[in-house]
């Protein structure tokens, strides 16, 4: 299944029924009168979270989604039937946008979620429903109120615990699939990853999401190499693990050119718990690895690690690193939710 994370799409809530005109005399109804229906209602527009789903790439094929239209009133009283609402299925993390892409409309964050998007037309009155003692036969109905439409975006931001960044080829791939199962494209060439991967990692007695997403390069928040349009897939996660190739020569300025992108990105990405990780330390001899890790110190504000992940040396480490910022949020989540006076106590 091919990845889309963004998508345009026109809905169209359903117009309703017009009114009818009509009269009714029968042999035993005294003196008759009118006797036209009501319209029925137009359905409405709909988006909901379903599970299953992790990409948008319906909506490349089908873009046009419409409600189902009121049928009009008929005799005898008779209302008409509404239209069908329609529903449109998107996975966990869609968020709705109106046709500008800056006004959100909708976050879709849990399964089963569902918002209106749209509303239908009512429906007209018919000629039954302007009967009154001066005016006993109306000849006239209300026509059906027409419905709306628009067009809206579709955006997808994955929902992972803890996301992987830094540059091409700085092993992102090969360290989620070293601690997941997920089985993404690997290669000795930059910008193996096309688009983002989900991997659950499961370590002792606890699992979290990992996202890998396509490397970023210098100038990538100007549209360079892949541009920053994934980095939007990590904006939720708690920590960022920035994953740095030992085996470069200067592994600095590789920390220093993925700073500057998430900071021109923005979206309080720069402002994220990081988790620095020295990768491909396998390659490296242990002095090296002291070198490196020495001229990365003075840059790093979070928590600097070393690791392999072709040798797993070092990985669960990080595991556990990330853990650990994922229980101090809950914790810190919990403390926020408490009482004014609750949150001074301490035992």
């Amino acid at each position: 299944m091919k990845f889309l994370d963004q998508a345009r799409v026109f809905i169209q809530s359903g117009n309703g029924g017009s009114g009818a005109v009509a009269f009714r005399r029968e042999k035993y109804i005294e003196f008759g009168g009118p006797a036209g229906g009501n319209g029925g209602r137009g359905g409405d527009v709909w988006i909901e979270c379903v599970d299953g789903l992790n990409t948008l790439i319906d909506y490349r094929f089908m873009q046009h989604y419409k409600a189902g239209v009121g049928i009009g009133g008929m005799g005898k009283d008779r209302t008409g039937p509404n239209g069908d609402d329609i529903v449109l299925r998107a996975p966990v993390g869609t968020q709705v946008f109106e046709e500008d892409n800056e006004t959100r409309v909708a976050d879709l964050t849990k399964v089963g979620q569902k918002i209106q998007l749209l509303t239908g037309g009512n429906g007209g009155f018919g000629n039954a429903h302007f009967k009154s003692p001066s005016n006993q036969a109306p000849r006239h109905a209300n026509p059906g109120q027409l419905g709306a439409e628009k067009w809206i975006w579709l955006r997808l931001k994955l929902i992972a615990d803890a996301g992987l960044v830094g540059l091409p080829n700085a092993g992102k791939s090969t360290f989620l699939s070293a601690v997941s199962a997920a089985n993404p494209k690997i290669a000795d060439y930059p910008f193996t990853t096309l688009h983002p991967n989900l991997g659950v990692v499961r370590i002792a007695d606890r699992d979290f999401v990992l996202a890998d997403i396509p490397g970023l390069i210098e100038g990538a928040h100007e549209g360079a190499g892949i541009g920053d349009r994934f980095l939007g897939h990590v904006e939720r996660c708690v920590v960022n693990v920035h994953l740095i190739d030992g085996t470069a020569e200067n592994v600095a300025e590789s920390y220093t050119t993925i700073r500057g992108e998430l900071e021109a990105y923005g979206n309080g990405l720069a402002d994220k718990q990081e988790i620095t990780v020295l990768n491909k330390i396998d390659a490296l001899s242990e002095e090296d690895v002291e070198e490196k890790l020495a001229s990365l110190r003075p840059l790093v504000s979070g928590k600097l690690m070393a690791a392999s992940a072709a040798s797993q040396k070092g990985v669960e480490q990080v595991l556990f690193a990330i853990i650990h910022e994922l229980d101090a949020k809950k914790k810190r989540e919990k403390q926020d939710a408490l009482p004014e006076e609750d949150k001074k106590w301490s035992p």
